[in-house]
């Protein structure tokens, strides 16, 4: 009897979880393609590129200095005293730590720069997403990556989410 009301529980269960999951609307959306469209993310790139473009001239120009100092350096070498020489490879080593470093630093700005404007896109698409899922009814909008085995290209919201995202920034 006990057997009997427990198969009856777990075919009512099953039978309203198959009900339950024909209803429930999912979604997901490609993060990498909604920032690379947006309007955002391209004046993002368009930020950066402008960053990187200053920073590439000036390590142009302290490459060129380097290059040149390290010529001269050669050129003149035998024909200057111990001291001068070792002067003038001391000069040259400090100016190649400090084209180092500031390579380095620039880098690193670039770098958070990247992630700053990254993670306000991401903030602002979030709150976009939400709203999005609440008003069409959805109860799972996930982000498409590598660990999804299969996704139906009919549930890609990417573009829906993408156009209000666009539109809710020019407000």
């Amino acid at each position: 009897m006990k057997r009997a009301i427990l198969a009856g529980i777990v075919a009512l269960c099953l039978t309203s979880t198959s009900i339950f999951a024909a209803d429930l609307k999912l979604g997901y959306i490609d993060m990498q393609r909604a920032i690379n469209s947006s309007e955002a993310g391209k004046e993002a790139k368009e930020q950066l590129a402008t960053k990187v473009k200053k920073y590439q001239d000036e390590i142009n120009t302290k490459q060129e200095d380097l290059k040149k100092l390290k010529e001269e350096l050669e050129k003149q070498g035998m024909l200057l005293s111990d001291s001068a020489r070792a002067s003038k490879e001391k000069d040259y080593q400090n100016k190649l730590k400090d084209f180092q470093r500031f390579t380095k630093d620039a880098q690193d700005e670039l770098q958070g720069k990247d992630e700053e404007l990254t993670r306000r896109i991401l903030e602002e698409m979030e709150k976009v997403i939400q709203e999005y899922g609440r008003q069409k009814g959805y109860a799972f909008i996930f982000v498409k990556n590598e660990t999804m085995l299969f996704v139906d290209e009919k549930s890609d919201l990417t573009e829906e989410v993408l156009k209000l995202f666009n539109s809710n920034r020019k407000k």
